[in-house]
Order: structure tokens, then sequence, then C-alpha cells
């Protein structure tokens, strides 16, 4: 399963109740139900949930726990204050204009003592696409701005998320997408080259050598994306009593 949270470093545990803001298919919530978690996802796109709801639903029955997905919109999460132990929201923050309020209704349903995982594209990756042509930045839904990893652990800390850490991702991804933009994005789909190395890394995903490799050297040299994994302090218990 291609994840780009470390769902051990999140230290995700039986019985946790987690949100994936942003969820897309769902590659996170089947990864958190794996570990025992009772898992919500979220996205603005009905249609991409729509079958990953019923599979997620199927899967957290089989393994004795809930899951489920339902449309929403990160800047206003339809749940009540400290409400989740662990929260993930991946490649989200690039698409959306006022990324700190977004940060901000994460951190409120956030549990005093939970923790969560963020992640954005690299700036390194992302300035190579775009020396490489306008379209990645230009398609609808695109991302419209290029973070540098500071920028968005500063927005945690105003929301009162203490950052923990970084961790990389998808090293194997960015000269694939390094590809499709040289074969000009709109078309890249055309491309024999591009539907060979998208066939390459569907295969790599289930190989462990590649995996190794990918983890212990092209996450450092060309990831893809970074992950940054902060915690709510238990402070906020203490404030509230």
């Amino acid at each position: 399963m291609l994840l780009t949270v470390d769902l051990d470093r999140l230290d995700i545990r039986p019985g946790q109740l987690l949100l994936d803001a942003g969820c897309g298919e769902g590659r996170h919530c089947f990864g958190a139900l794996e570990r025992g978690a009772r898992v919500v996802g979220l996205d603005l796109d009905l249609d991409t949930m729509r079958l990953a709801h019923r599979a997620v639903r199927r899967r957290a029955d089989e393994l004795e726990t809930t899951g489920g997905m339902l449309q929403g919109n990160t800047f206003a999460l339809p749940f009540a204050d400290a409400t989740f132990d662990r929260v993930i929201c991946s490649e989200v923050m690039e698409h959306v204009h006022d990324y700190g309020a977004a940060v901000r209704e994460l951190s409120r349903v956030t549990k005093p003592g939970g923790r969560i995982a963020v992640t954005i594209p690299t700036a390194t990756s992302e300035h190579l696409y775009l020396r490489l042509g306008d379209d990645y930045f230009e398609s609808p839904g695109g991302h419209i701005r290029i973070f540098k990893p500071r920028q968005l652990a500063q927005a945690l800390a105003r929301a009162g998320l203490a950052t923990e850490g970084a961790g990389f991702a998808h090293g194997l991804h960015t000269p694939y997408w390094v590809l499709r933009s040289i074969m000009n994005l709109p078309t890249a789909d055309e491309s024999a080259m591009v539907r060979a190395y998208r066939l390459y890394l569907v295969r790599a995903t289930g190989s462990p050598l590649m995996d190794w490799i990918e983890k212990k050297i092209l996450n450092y040299i060309c990831p893809k994306s970074v992950i940054l994994y902060a915690s709510k302090p238990e402070e906020d218990v203490r404030a509230a009593a």
C-alpha cells in the first residue's frame, strides 16, 4: 500500500479514533484500519470517495472495528472539539488559499495529547516541475503555492501544535512527475514512456527491494513529499480544568 505518512511513526494504536482529512481514495484509512484504529475519512470529492467508502466499511467490519467516509470541508470540519486521537492531512495544504485556517481546524478536532501528520510536496520537486512547464500549477485543481516546511511548521505552532519531526516520501515518484511535465502534462497519459513508468511504479510498490531503495536512498535525494509530525500538548487538559 502506497502511503505518504509513516503510520508507525504517527503511533497509531488499536481503538484510537483517526481522521484522514482529504482522504481521497482512502489509502491512509485502510492503513490505519489494519492497525486496529477506528477511522473517519473526509474529502470534498464525492465521486472519488464513493467506491472507497464501501470498501472502507467492509474492511472495518472484517477487522471488527469501525470506518467510513463523508463529504466535508477541511475549513469547517463537522466534528466537536478534541474528537480525534490521530489526524492525517496528506497533500491538501498546497491546494488551499488559507492553509492557516485549515490547520487551525485540524488542531481544534485533535485531542490534547493527540498527534497529527501533515504532508506537502517538497519545494525542490515543485520548483523542478515549474521549470519544466507551467501546466503543473495551472491545471484545474492544481497547486497554488510552493511550500517551505518552515512555513507549515509555523502554521502548526500558531494553531497550538508542536512539530516533533519530519520525514520524506515518494522518491520514486519525483522522476515520474518530471517525465509527465516534460511530455506536456495535459496530454502526458498519451506518452508510452509515461505509461511504462507508471507500470513500473505499480510493480515497485510491491517490491521489498525497491521499497528499501526508496526509503533509504531516494527519499533523501529526490523526495516528492515532506511530512511534518506534530502533537497537541497535554497542557490543554489542565488549562481547560
